[in-house]
């Protein structure tokens, strides 16, 4: 799948976290919102920003750059260089760019990896999807700059190196915060979703609804989208609330958006069975019996059956 490799290289090569401890983890039903990490870069010294000013970057913004490194390439810490810069709109923090990188080892100078032979991906300006001092690099430029990076990593092995990257800025937009899309009829006697100015949702159980035996699905808002296959990473707001009285347990509309990989066992089986097959964008109303939940584990959720709302705001 083209999203996993684009992925791949961001959470390998960038150190972009997929938080995974959230709503639905049957671990952790009383964490269950994320948490950005805190992360403390040096400062470049003199050598770390000549040893990138050393760096030769052939091809014109747009098309993907060819970088020759004098080698052995190291930093001792994250160091970044407008080589270009852009015309387009001003990216600001908190929006999404797209982004397409290449990447070269520091050590023998070699291609690596690159984004230009798959597809470009988005990346949110809030502290977790990019380095932070990439996105400090980031915020502020223009579309259609390209920035230098240098990355010291080390390997599995225990190995160390420079990775260097080029990244050319290709968009931005306003992130999401909402379901966006064409609104659904839903089925008679289903619990009843009302939505505040802002999209928050609040939930009325009709008198008498009873537990389902199987996975409600209801979509209530369908976006326009691509279609959320299993093992994607997705970005959503969710509410939920028991069954059994009504009463909210979570609310990522509290905090912050929360992101998961789906269809892949990170989160319970009535979120990975009703949202794996929706589009981005959409709201979706999911009534799950409790053996779809946490039935079966030591949470104090074990017990109840539960109703969510959830908007896919993004595929990460």
């Amino acid at each position: 799948m083209k999203n996993r490799t684009v992925r791949g290289i961001t959470a390998l090569a960038l150190g972009a976290a997929l938080l995974l401890s959230a709503c639905g983890s049957s671990d952790d039903a009383e964490s269950p919102s994320p948490s950005a990490s805190e992360s403390t870069v040096a400062e470049p010294t003199a050598a770390d920003i000549a040893a990138l000013e050393g760096v030769t970057v052939e091809g014109e913004p747009g098309t993907e750059p060819t970088l020759t490194i004098p080698t052995p390439l190291t930093t001792s810490t994250d160091v970044t260089r407008v080589t270009s810069e852009g015309t387009g709109d001003e990216i600001t923090e908190g929006s999404l760019v797209g982004l397409q990188l290449v990447m070269y080892t520091g050590s023998d100078g070699a291609k690596l990896q690159s984004t230009w032979e798959s597809e470009p991906f988005e990346a949110q300006l809030s502290g977790a999807d990019l380095p932070p001092a990439l996105e400090e690099a980031v915020v502020g430029q223009k579309v259609g700059t390209r920035i230098l990076y240098a990355q010291p990593q080390t390997t599995a092995d225990g190995a160390s190196d420079t990775i260097v990257f080029a990244v050319d800025l290709l968009s931005t937009r306003e992130a999401p915060t909402r379901a966006q899309g064409e609104a659904v009829t839903p089925a008679e006697g289903l619990p009843t979703v009302t939505l505040d100015d802002s999209g928050v949702p609040s939930l009325d159980i009709p008198e008498g609804y009873t537990a389902p035996s199987e996975l409600v699905v209801q979509t209530l808002i369908k976006g326009d989208g691509p279609v959320v296959e299993a093992g994607q990473a997705i970005q959503v707001q969710y509410a939920g609330w028991k069954l059994s009285d009504g009463s909210q347990f979570e609310s990522s509309w509290e905090s912050a958006p929360f992101t998961t990989v789906i269809g892949s066992g990170a989160v319970i089986a009535g979120w990975d069975q009703g949202l794996v097959g929706q589009t981005v964008g959409s709201q979706v109303l999911l009534v799950i019996p409790k053996a779809l939940a946490y039935g079966g584990t030591a949470s104090e959720l074990a017990d109840e059956d539960l109703v969510f709302v959830v908007d896919i705001l993004r595929v990460t």
